[in-house]
């Protein structure tokens, strides 16, 4: 049979990660590429211990389906957590609990844009929120990221030229794949520009619980007084992302659109992952769990990047990271990217090529990107020591 996709999906192409994935299931390759949390990272005692009592006591509170908006103890929970935390809602805004930060992508997506609307986007920028604003024939417009953010000029530019602008898509706190923070001062020309122009932010934050050096910077959504803000949160990467719990703090009227959505893809997000989701953080020392996460990567961020200024300086560049799991790395002009990362593949190791994250994927592009939470120290040291013997033979 000669089968016809919709419109919609026939140009979509699977995710370069997951594609680098297979080769990096090799027990022989050191595998760089992931953005899964470290093996240690998780709480695993106390989940079960959480479980095992949830299901010999309240099984049915777990098995039965439940609210779209998501379990009220936990959206309950997660309002008061965003608003005395880091200042986050308000009257006019809602939480709806989503399957992971990604389903908010395609929430907004879904909920905002006709075909052929615009998202503008941080270039570069998480593929699978890309994927996700594709696969509605979303027209993506790409604005570069600089060392302190999305570049503002550029911004504005597309803003005044581009037709039909549904939102501003950004990860403001150690950005997939950059790494890069965005400063308070562009945070607040971002939304003043929104704001001019008329359009919506949708701000993704999967990574901000992880900053391990310099101080927190407000959220774009804090800065909120006007209901254009989208706020996406995750507990993937600070406690499970197998689990699949979000949540999207965000206008009312938008929630109440989401909810519609969402009814139709799953329609509640899984009760006994957000039921255990809400007992850990509320009956064990979440804030403990958290200092953990980052004094974890802290050691292992500061040890990749000692291991990148070892074996791969001068010939590569990049931007030193304050948090998160990635690092972006910059070939020389004269080095073509992609054919270093296959020959890196060839000798065991694993990178992402950088145009996997850009809005156009034909771009010229010198880029790629790193994780090391994933790998132990001893594959970190032995992969950026392979990948440092490559670069120089290459630039030699």
């Amino acid at each position: 049979m000669e089968y016809s996709f919709s419109d919609r999906v026939n140009s979509l192409k699977p995710s370069a990660i997951r594609e680098i994935f297979k080769y990096a299931a090799d027990p022989e390759v050191v595998s760089l590429s992931a953005g899964n949390p470290a093996p240690d990272a998780f709480p695993a005692k106390e989940i079960a211990e959480i479980s095992a009592d949830l299901l010999n006591r309240h099984p049915v509170d777990a098995l039965q389906y439940g609210l779209t908006e998501g379990y009220t103890p936990l959206r309950d929970y997660l309002k008061k957590y965003m608003k005395d935390k880091y200042g986050i809602g308000s009257e006019n805004d809602q939480l709806i609990i989503t399957s992971g930060a990604q389903q908010v992508m395609d929430l907004a997506a879904k909920s905002l844009c006709n075909e052929g609307d615009v998202v503008i986007c941080e270039a570069p920028s998480f593929i699978g929120s890309l994927n996700s604003f594709r696969s509605y024939n979303a027209k993506l417009v790409g604005v570069p990221v600089e060392s302190d953010g999305i570049n503002t000029e550029i911004l504005e530019e597309k803003l005044k030229t581009e037709k039909n602008v549904r939102f501003i898509y950004v990860i403001p706190n150690f950005q997939n794949p950059s790494g890069v923070t965005m400063s308070l001062e562009k945070r607040k020309k971002v939304y003043a520009l929104a704001k001019k122009y008329g359009v919506m932010i949708l701000e993704d934050n999967p990574y901000g619980e992880l900053r391990y050096f310099g101080e927190n910077v407000p959220a774009i959504k804090s800065l909120d007084t006007d209901g254009i803000v989208m706020y996406a949160g995750s507990f993937s990467k600070v406690i499970s992302p197998g689990m699949r719990v979000g949540w999207c703090v965000a206008p009312t009227p938008v929630i109440q659109k989401m909810v519609v959505c969402k009814q139709g893809q799953d329609v509640h997000t899984n009760m006994w992952s957000q039921i255990v989701i809400h007992e850990y953080v509320t009956k064990y020392d979440f804030e403990a769990h958290l200092n953990y996460l980052r004094e974890l990567y802290r050691k292992k961020a500061q040890f990749m990047m000692d291991l990148l200024d070892e074996h791969l300086a001068p010939y590569i560049t990049y931007d030193k990271i304050d948090g998160g799991l990635f690092i972006m790395c910059k070939l020389p002009d004269n080095i073509n990217m992609l054919d270093f990362c296959k020959e890196a593949v060839k000798r065991k190791v694993c990178v992402v090529p950088g145009n996997a994250f850009l809005t156009d994927e034909n771009e010229e592009c010198h880029t790629f990107r790193v994780n090391f939470s994933t790998p132990t120290d001893q594959q970190l040291e032995k992969g950026v020591k392979i990948l440092g013997q490559l670069i120089k033979e290459l630039c030699q």
